[in-house]
C-alpha cells in the first residue's frame, strides 16, 4: 500500500485504505462530481482492492482481465473510470492509466426521447394544465442543465437570463435561458407570484427533489403513451445536446455549455443511435 498512498500521505507509513478512500471522496467532491458518481467510484476502487493488495500496473491489467470475464463491457468501463480517477488522485495516472474498451456508442442515444415525442409531450402537458412539469421539461431541454442544477434555479435567474454555477474547485459554468423559453416562463412565474426564490416547488411549497421529478416523468410517459425508457431527466439534457449540434455544429462550445471536463465526453452526440444506423444502412446499402 505504500506505493498507493505515498503521493497523498508523504509522512505516513501506515495509512488504512479507509483513510485513503475518505480523502479520495473529498477529492471527488471538490471536483463537483455527483453523489451517485462518487459512490460508483468508491465502489469500483474497493472492488479492486478486494482482489489485489497493491496498486501496480500488473495488478491493474489482471483486474481488467478478470472484469472482462465476469461483466458486460459497460460495467468494465465503469470500473476502469473509477480506477483512473483514483490514479489521478494518487498522481499515478501517467504511469498506470487503464484504457477503456471501445464500444459502439449507443447506450445514451438509444434511450433519448425523440424530437417528435418531446414536442408531443410538452404539447400534452400544456393542454392538460400540467404547467410545473411542462416547464421542468422545457427548462431541461432548452438549457441542458442537470436535474440537480434544475432544482436550484430561482426566479431571479430566469429574469436575468442566465445562472452562474460554481464548482467547489472554483470553476464557473454559465447556464443560459434562451429568449424563447423566457417569453413563456416569465409570465408564468409572474402569474404564480414567483418573483423571487426557487422556481420548482411542490404543492406544499417544498423544493421538488430530483427523485420526485424522475418518478413523475415516468407517470407522465405512461399517461401519454411515450416509451418510459426514454423519459427521464437526463434524456432532455441529451435532447438539448443533439438539437444544439444539429443547429450549430460546435462541439467545443457544447462541451462548455454542458460542463464537461473533456470534449471526448461530448463526442457521444456525434454518433448515431442504433435506429438511425439501421435506417442509414437500409437506405444506402443496395448491393
Amino acid at each position: 500500500m505504500n506505493r498507493l498512498i505515498e503521493p497523498v500521505h508523504k509522512n505516513s507509513e501506515n495509512v488504512s485504505l479507509d483513510d485513503t478512500l475518505r480523502e479520495f471522496q473529498a477529492y471527488l467532491a471538490k471536483r463537483n462530481l455527483s453523489g451517485s458518481t462518487i459512490v460508483s467510484y468508491l465502489f469500483g476502487v474497493r472492488s479492486f482492492f478486494r482482489h489485489y493488495p497493491e496498486l501496480t500496473p500488473d495488478n491493474l491489467q489482471l483486474y481488467k482481465a478478470w472484469l472482462l470475464e465476469h461483466y458486460q463491457p459497460q460495467t468494465v468501463n465503469s470500473r476502469i473510470r473509477s480506477l483512473n480517477a483514483f490514479l489521478r488522485f494518487c498522481q499515478k495516472d501517467r504511469e498506470f492509466r487503464l484504457k477503456s474498451l471501445r464500444l459502439q456508442q449507443k447506450t445514451y442515444l438509444d434511450h433519448v426521447i425523440s424530437q417528435g415525442d418531446y414536442e408531443y409531450l410538452i404539447r400534452r402537458l400544456k393542454e392538460d394544465g400540467e404547467l410545473t412539469f411542462y416547464f421542468i421539461v422545457r427548462f431541461l431541454a432548452a438549457t441542458g442543465v442537470r436535474v440537480s442544477e434544475l432544482v436550484s434555479l430561482q426566479a431571479e435567474d430566469a429574469a436575468q437570463g442566465f445562472r452562474d454555477i460554481y464548482s467547489k474547485g472554483g470553476k464557473m459554468r454559465r447556464i443560459y435561458f434562451p429568449e424563447s423559453l423566457r417569453q413563456e416562463a416569465l409570465p408564468w412565474l409572474q402569474e404564480a407570484g414567483l418573483n423571487t426564490g426557487f422556481i420548482f416547488t411542490n404543492r406544499r411549497g417544498d423544493l421538488i427533489t430530483p427523485r420526485g421529478i424522475h418518478s413523475q416523468l415516468k407517470v407522465l410517459a405512461k399517461r401519454y403513451g411515450i416509451p418510459e425508457k426514454t423519459v427521464y431527466p437526463h434524456a432532455f439534457r441529451h435532447r438539448f445536446a443533439i438539437n444544439f449540434l444539429d443547429k450549430f455544429n460546435d462541439i467545443s462550445l457544447l462541451a462548455d455549455l454542458l460542463g464537461h471536463d473533456s470534449v471526448e465526453t461530448t463526442k457521444i452526440y456525434l454518433t448515431k443511435s442504433s435506429e438511425e444506423q439501421r435506417e442509414l444502412i437500409d437506405s444506402i446499402v443496395t448491393w
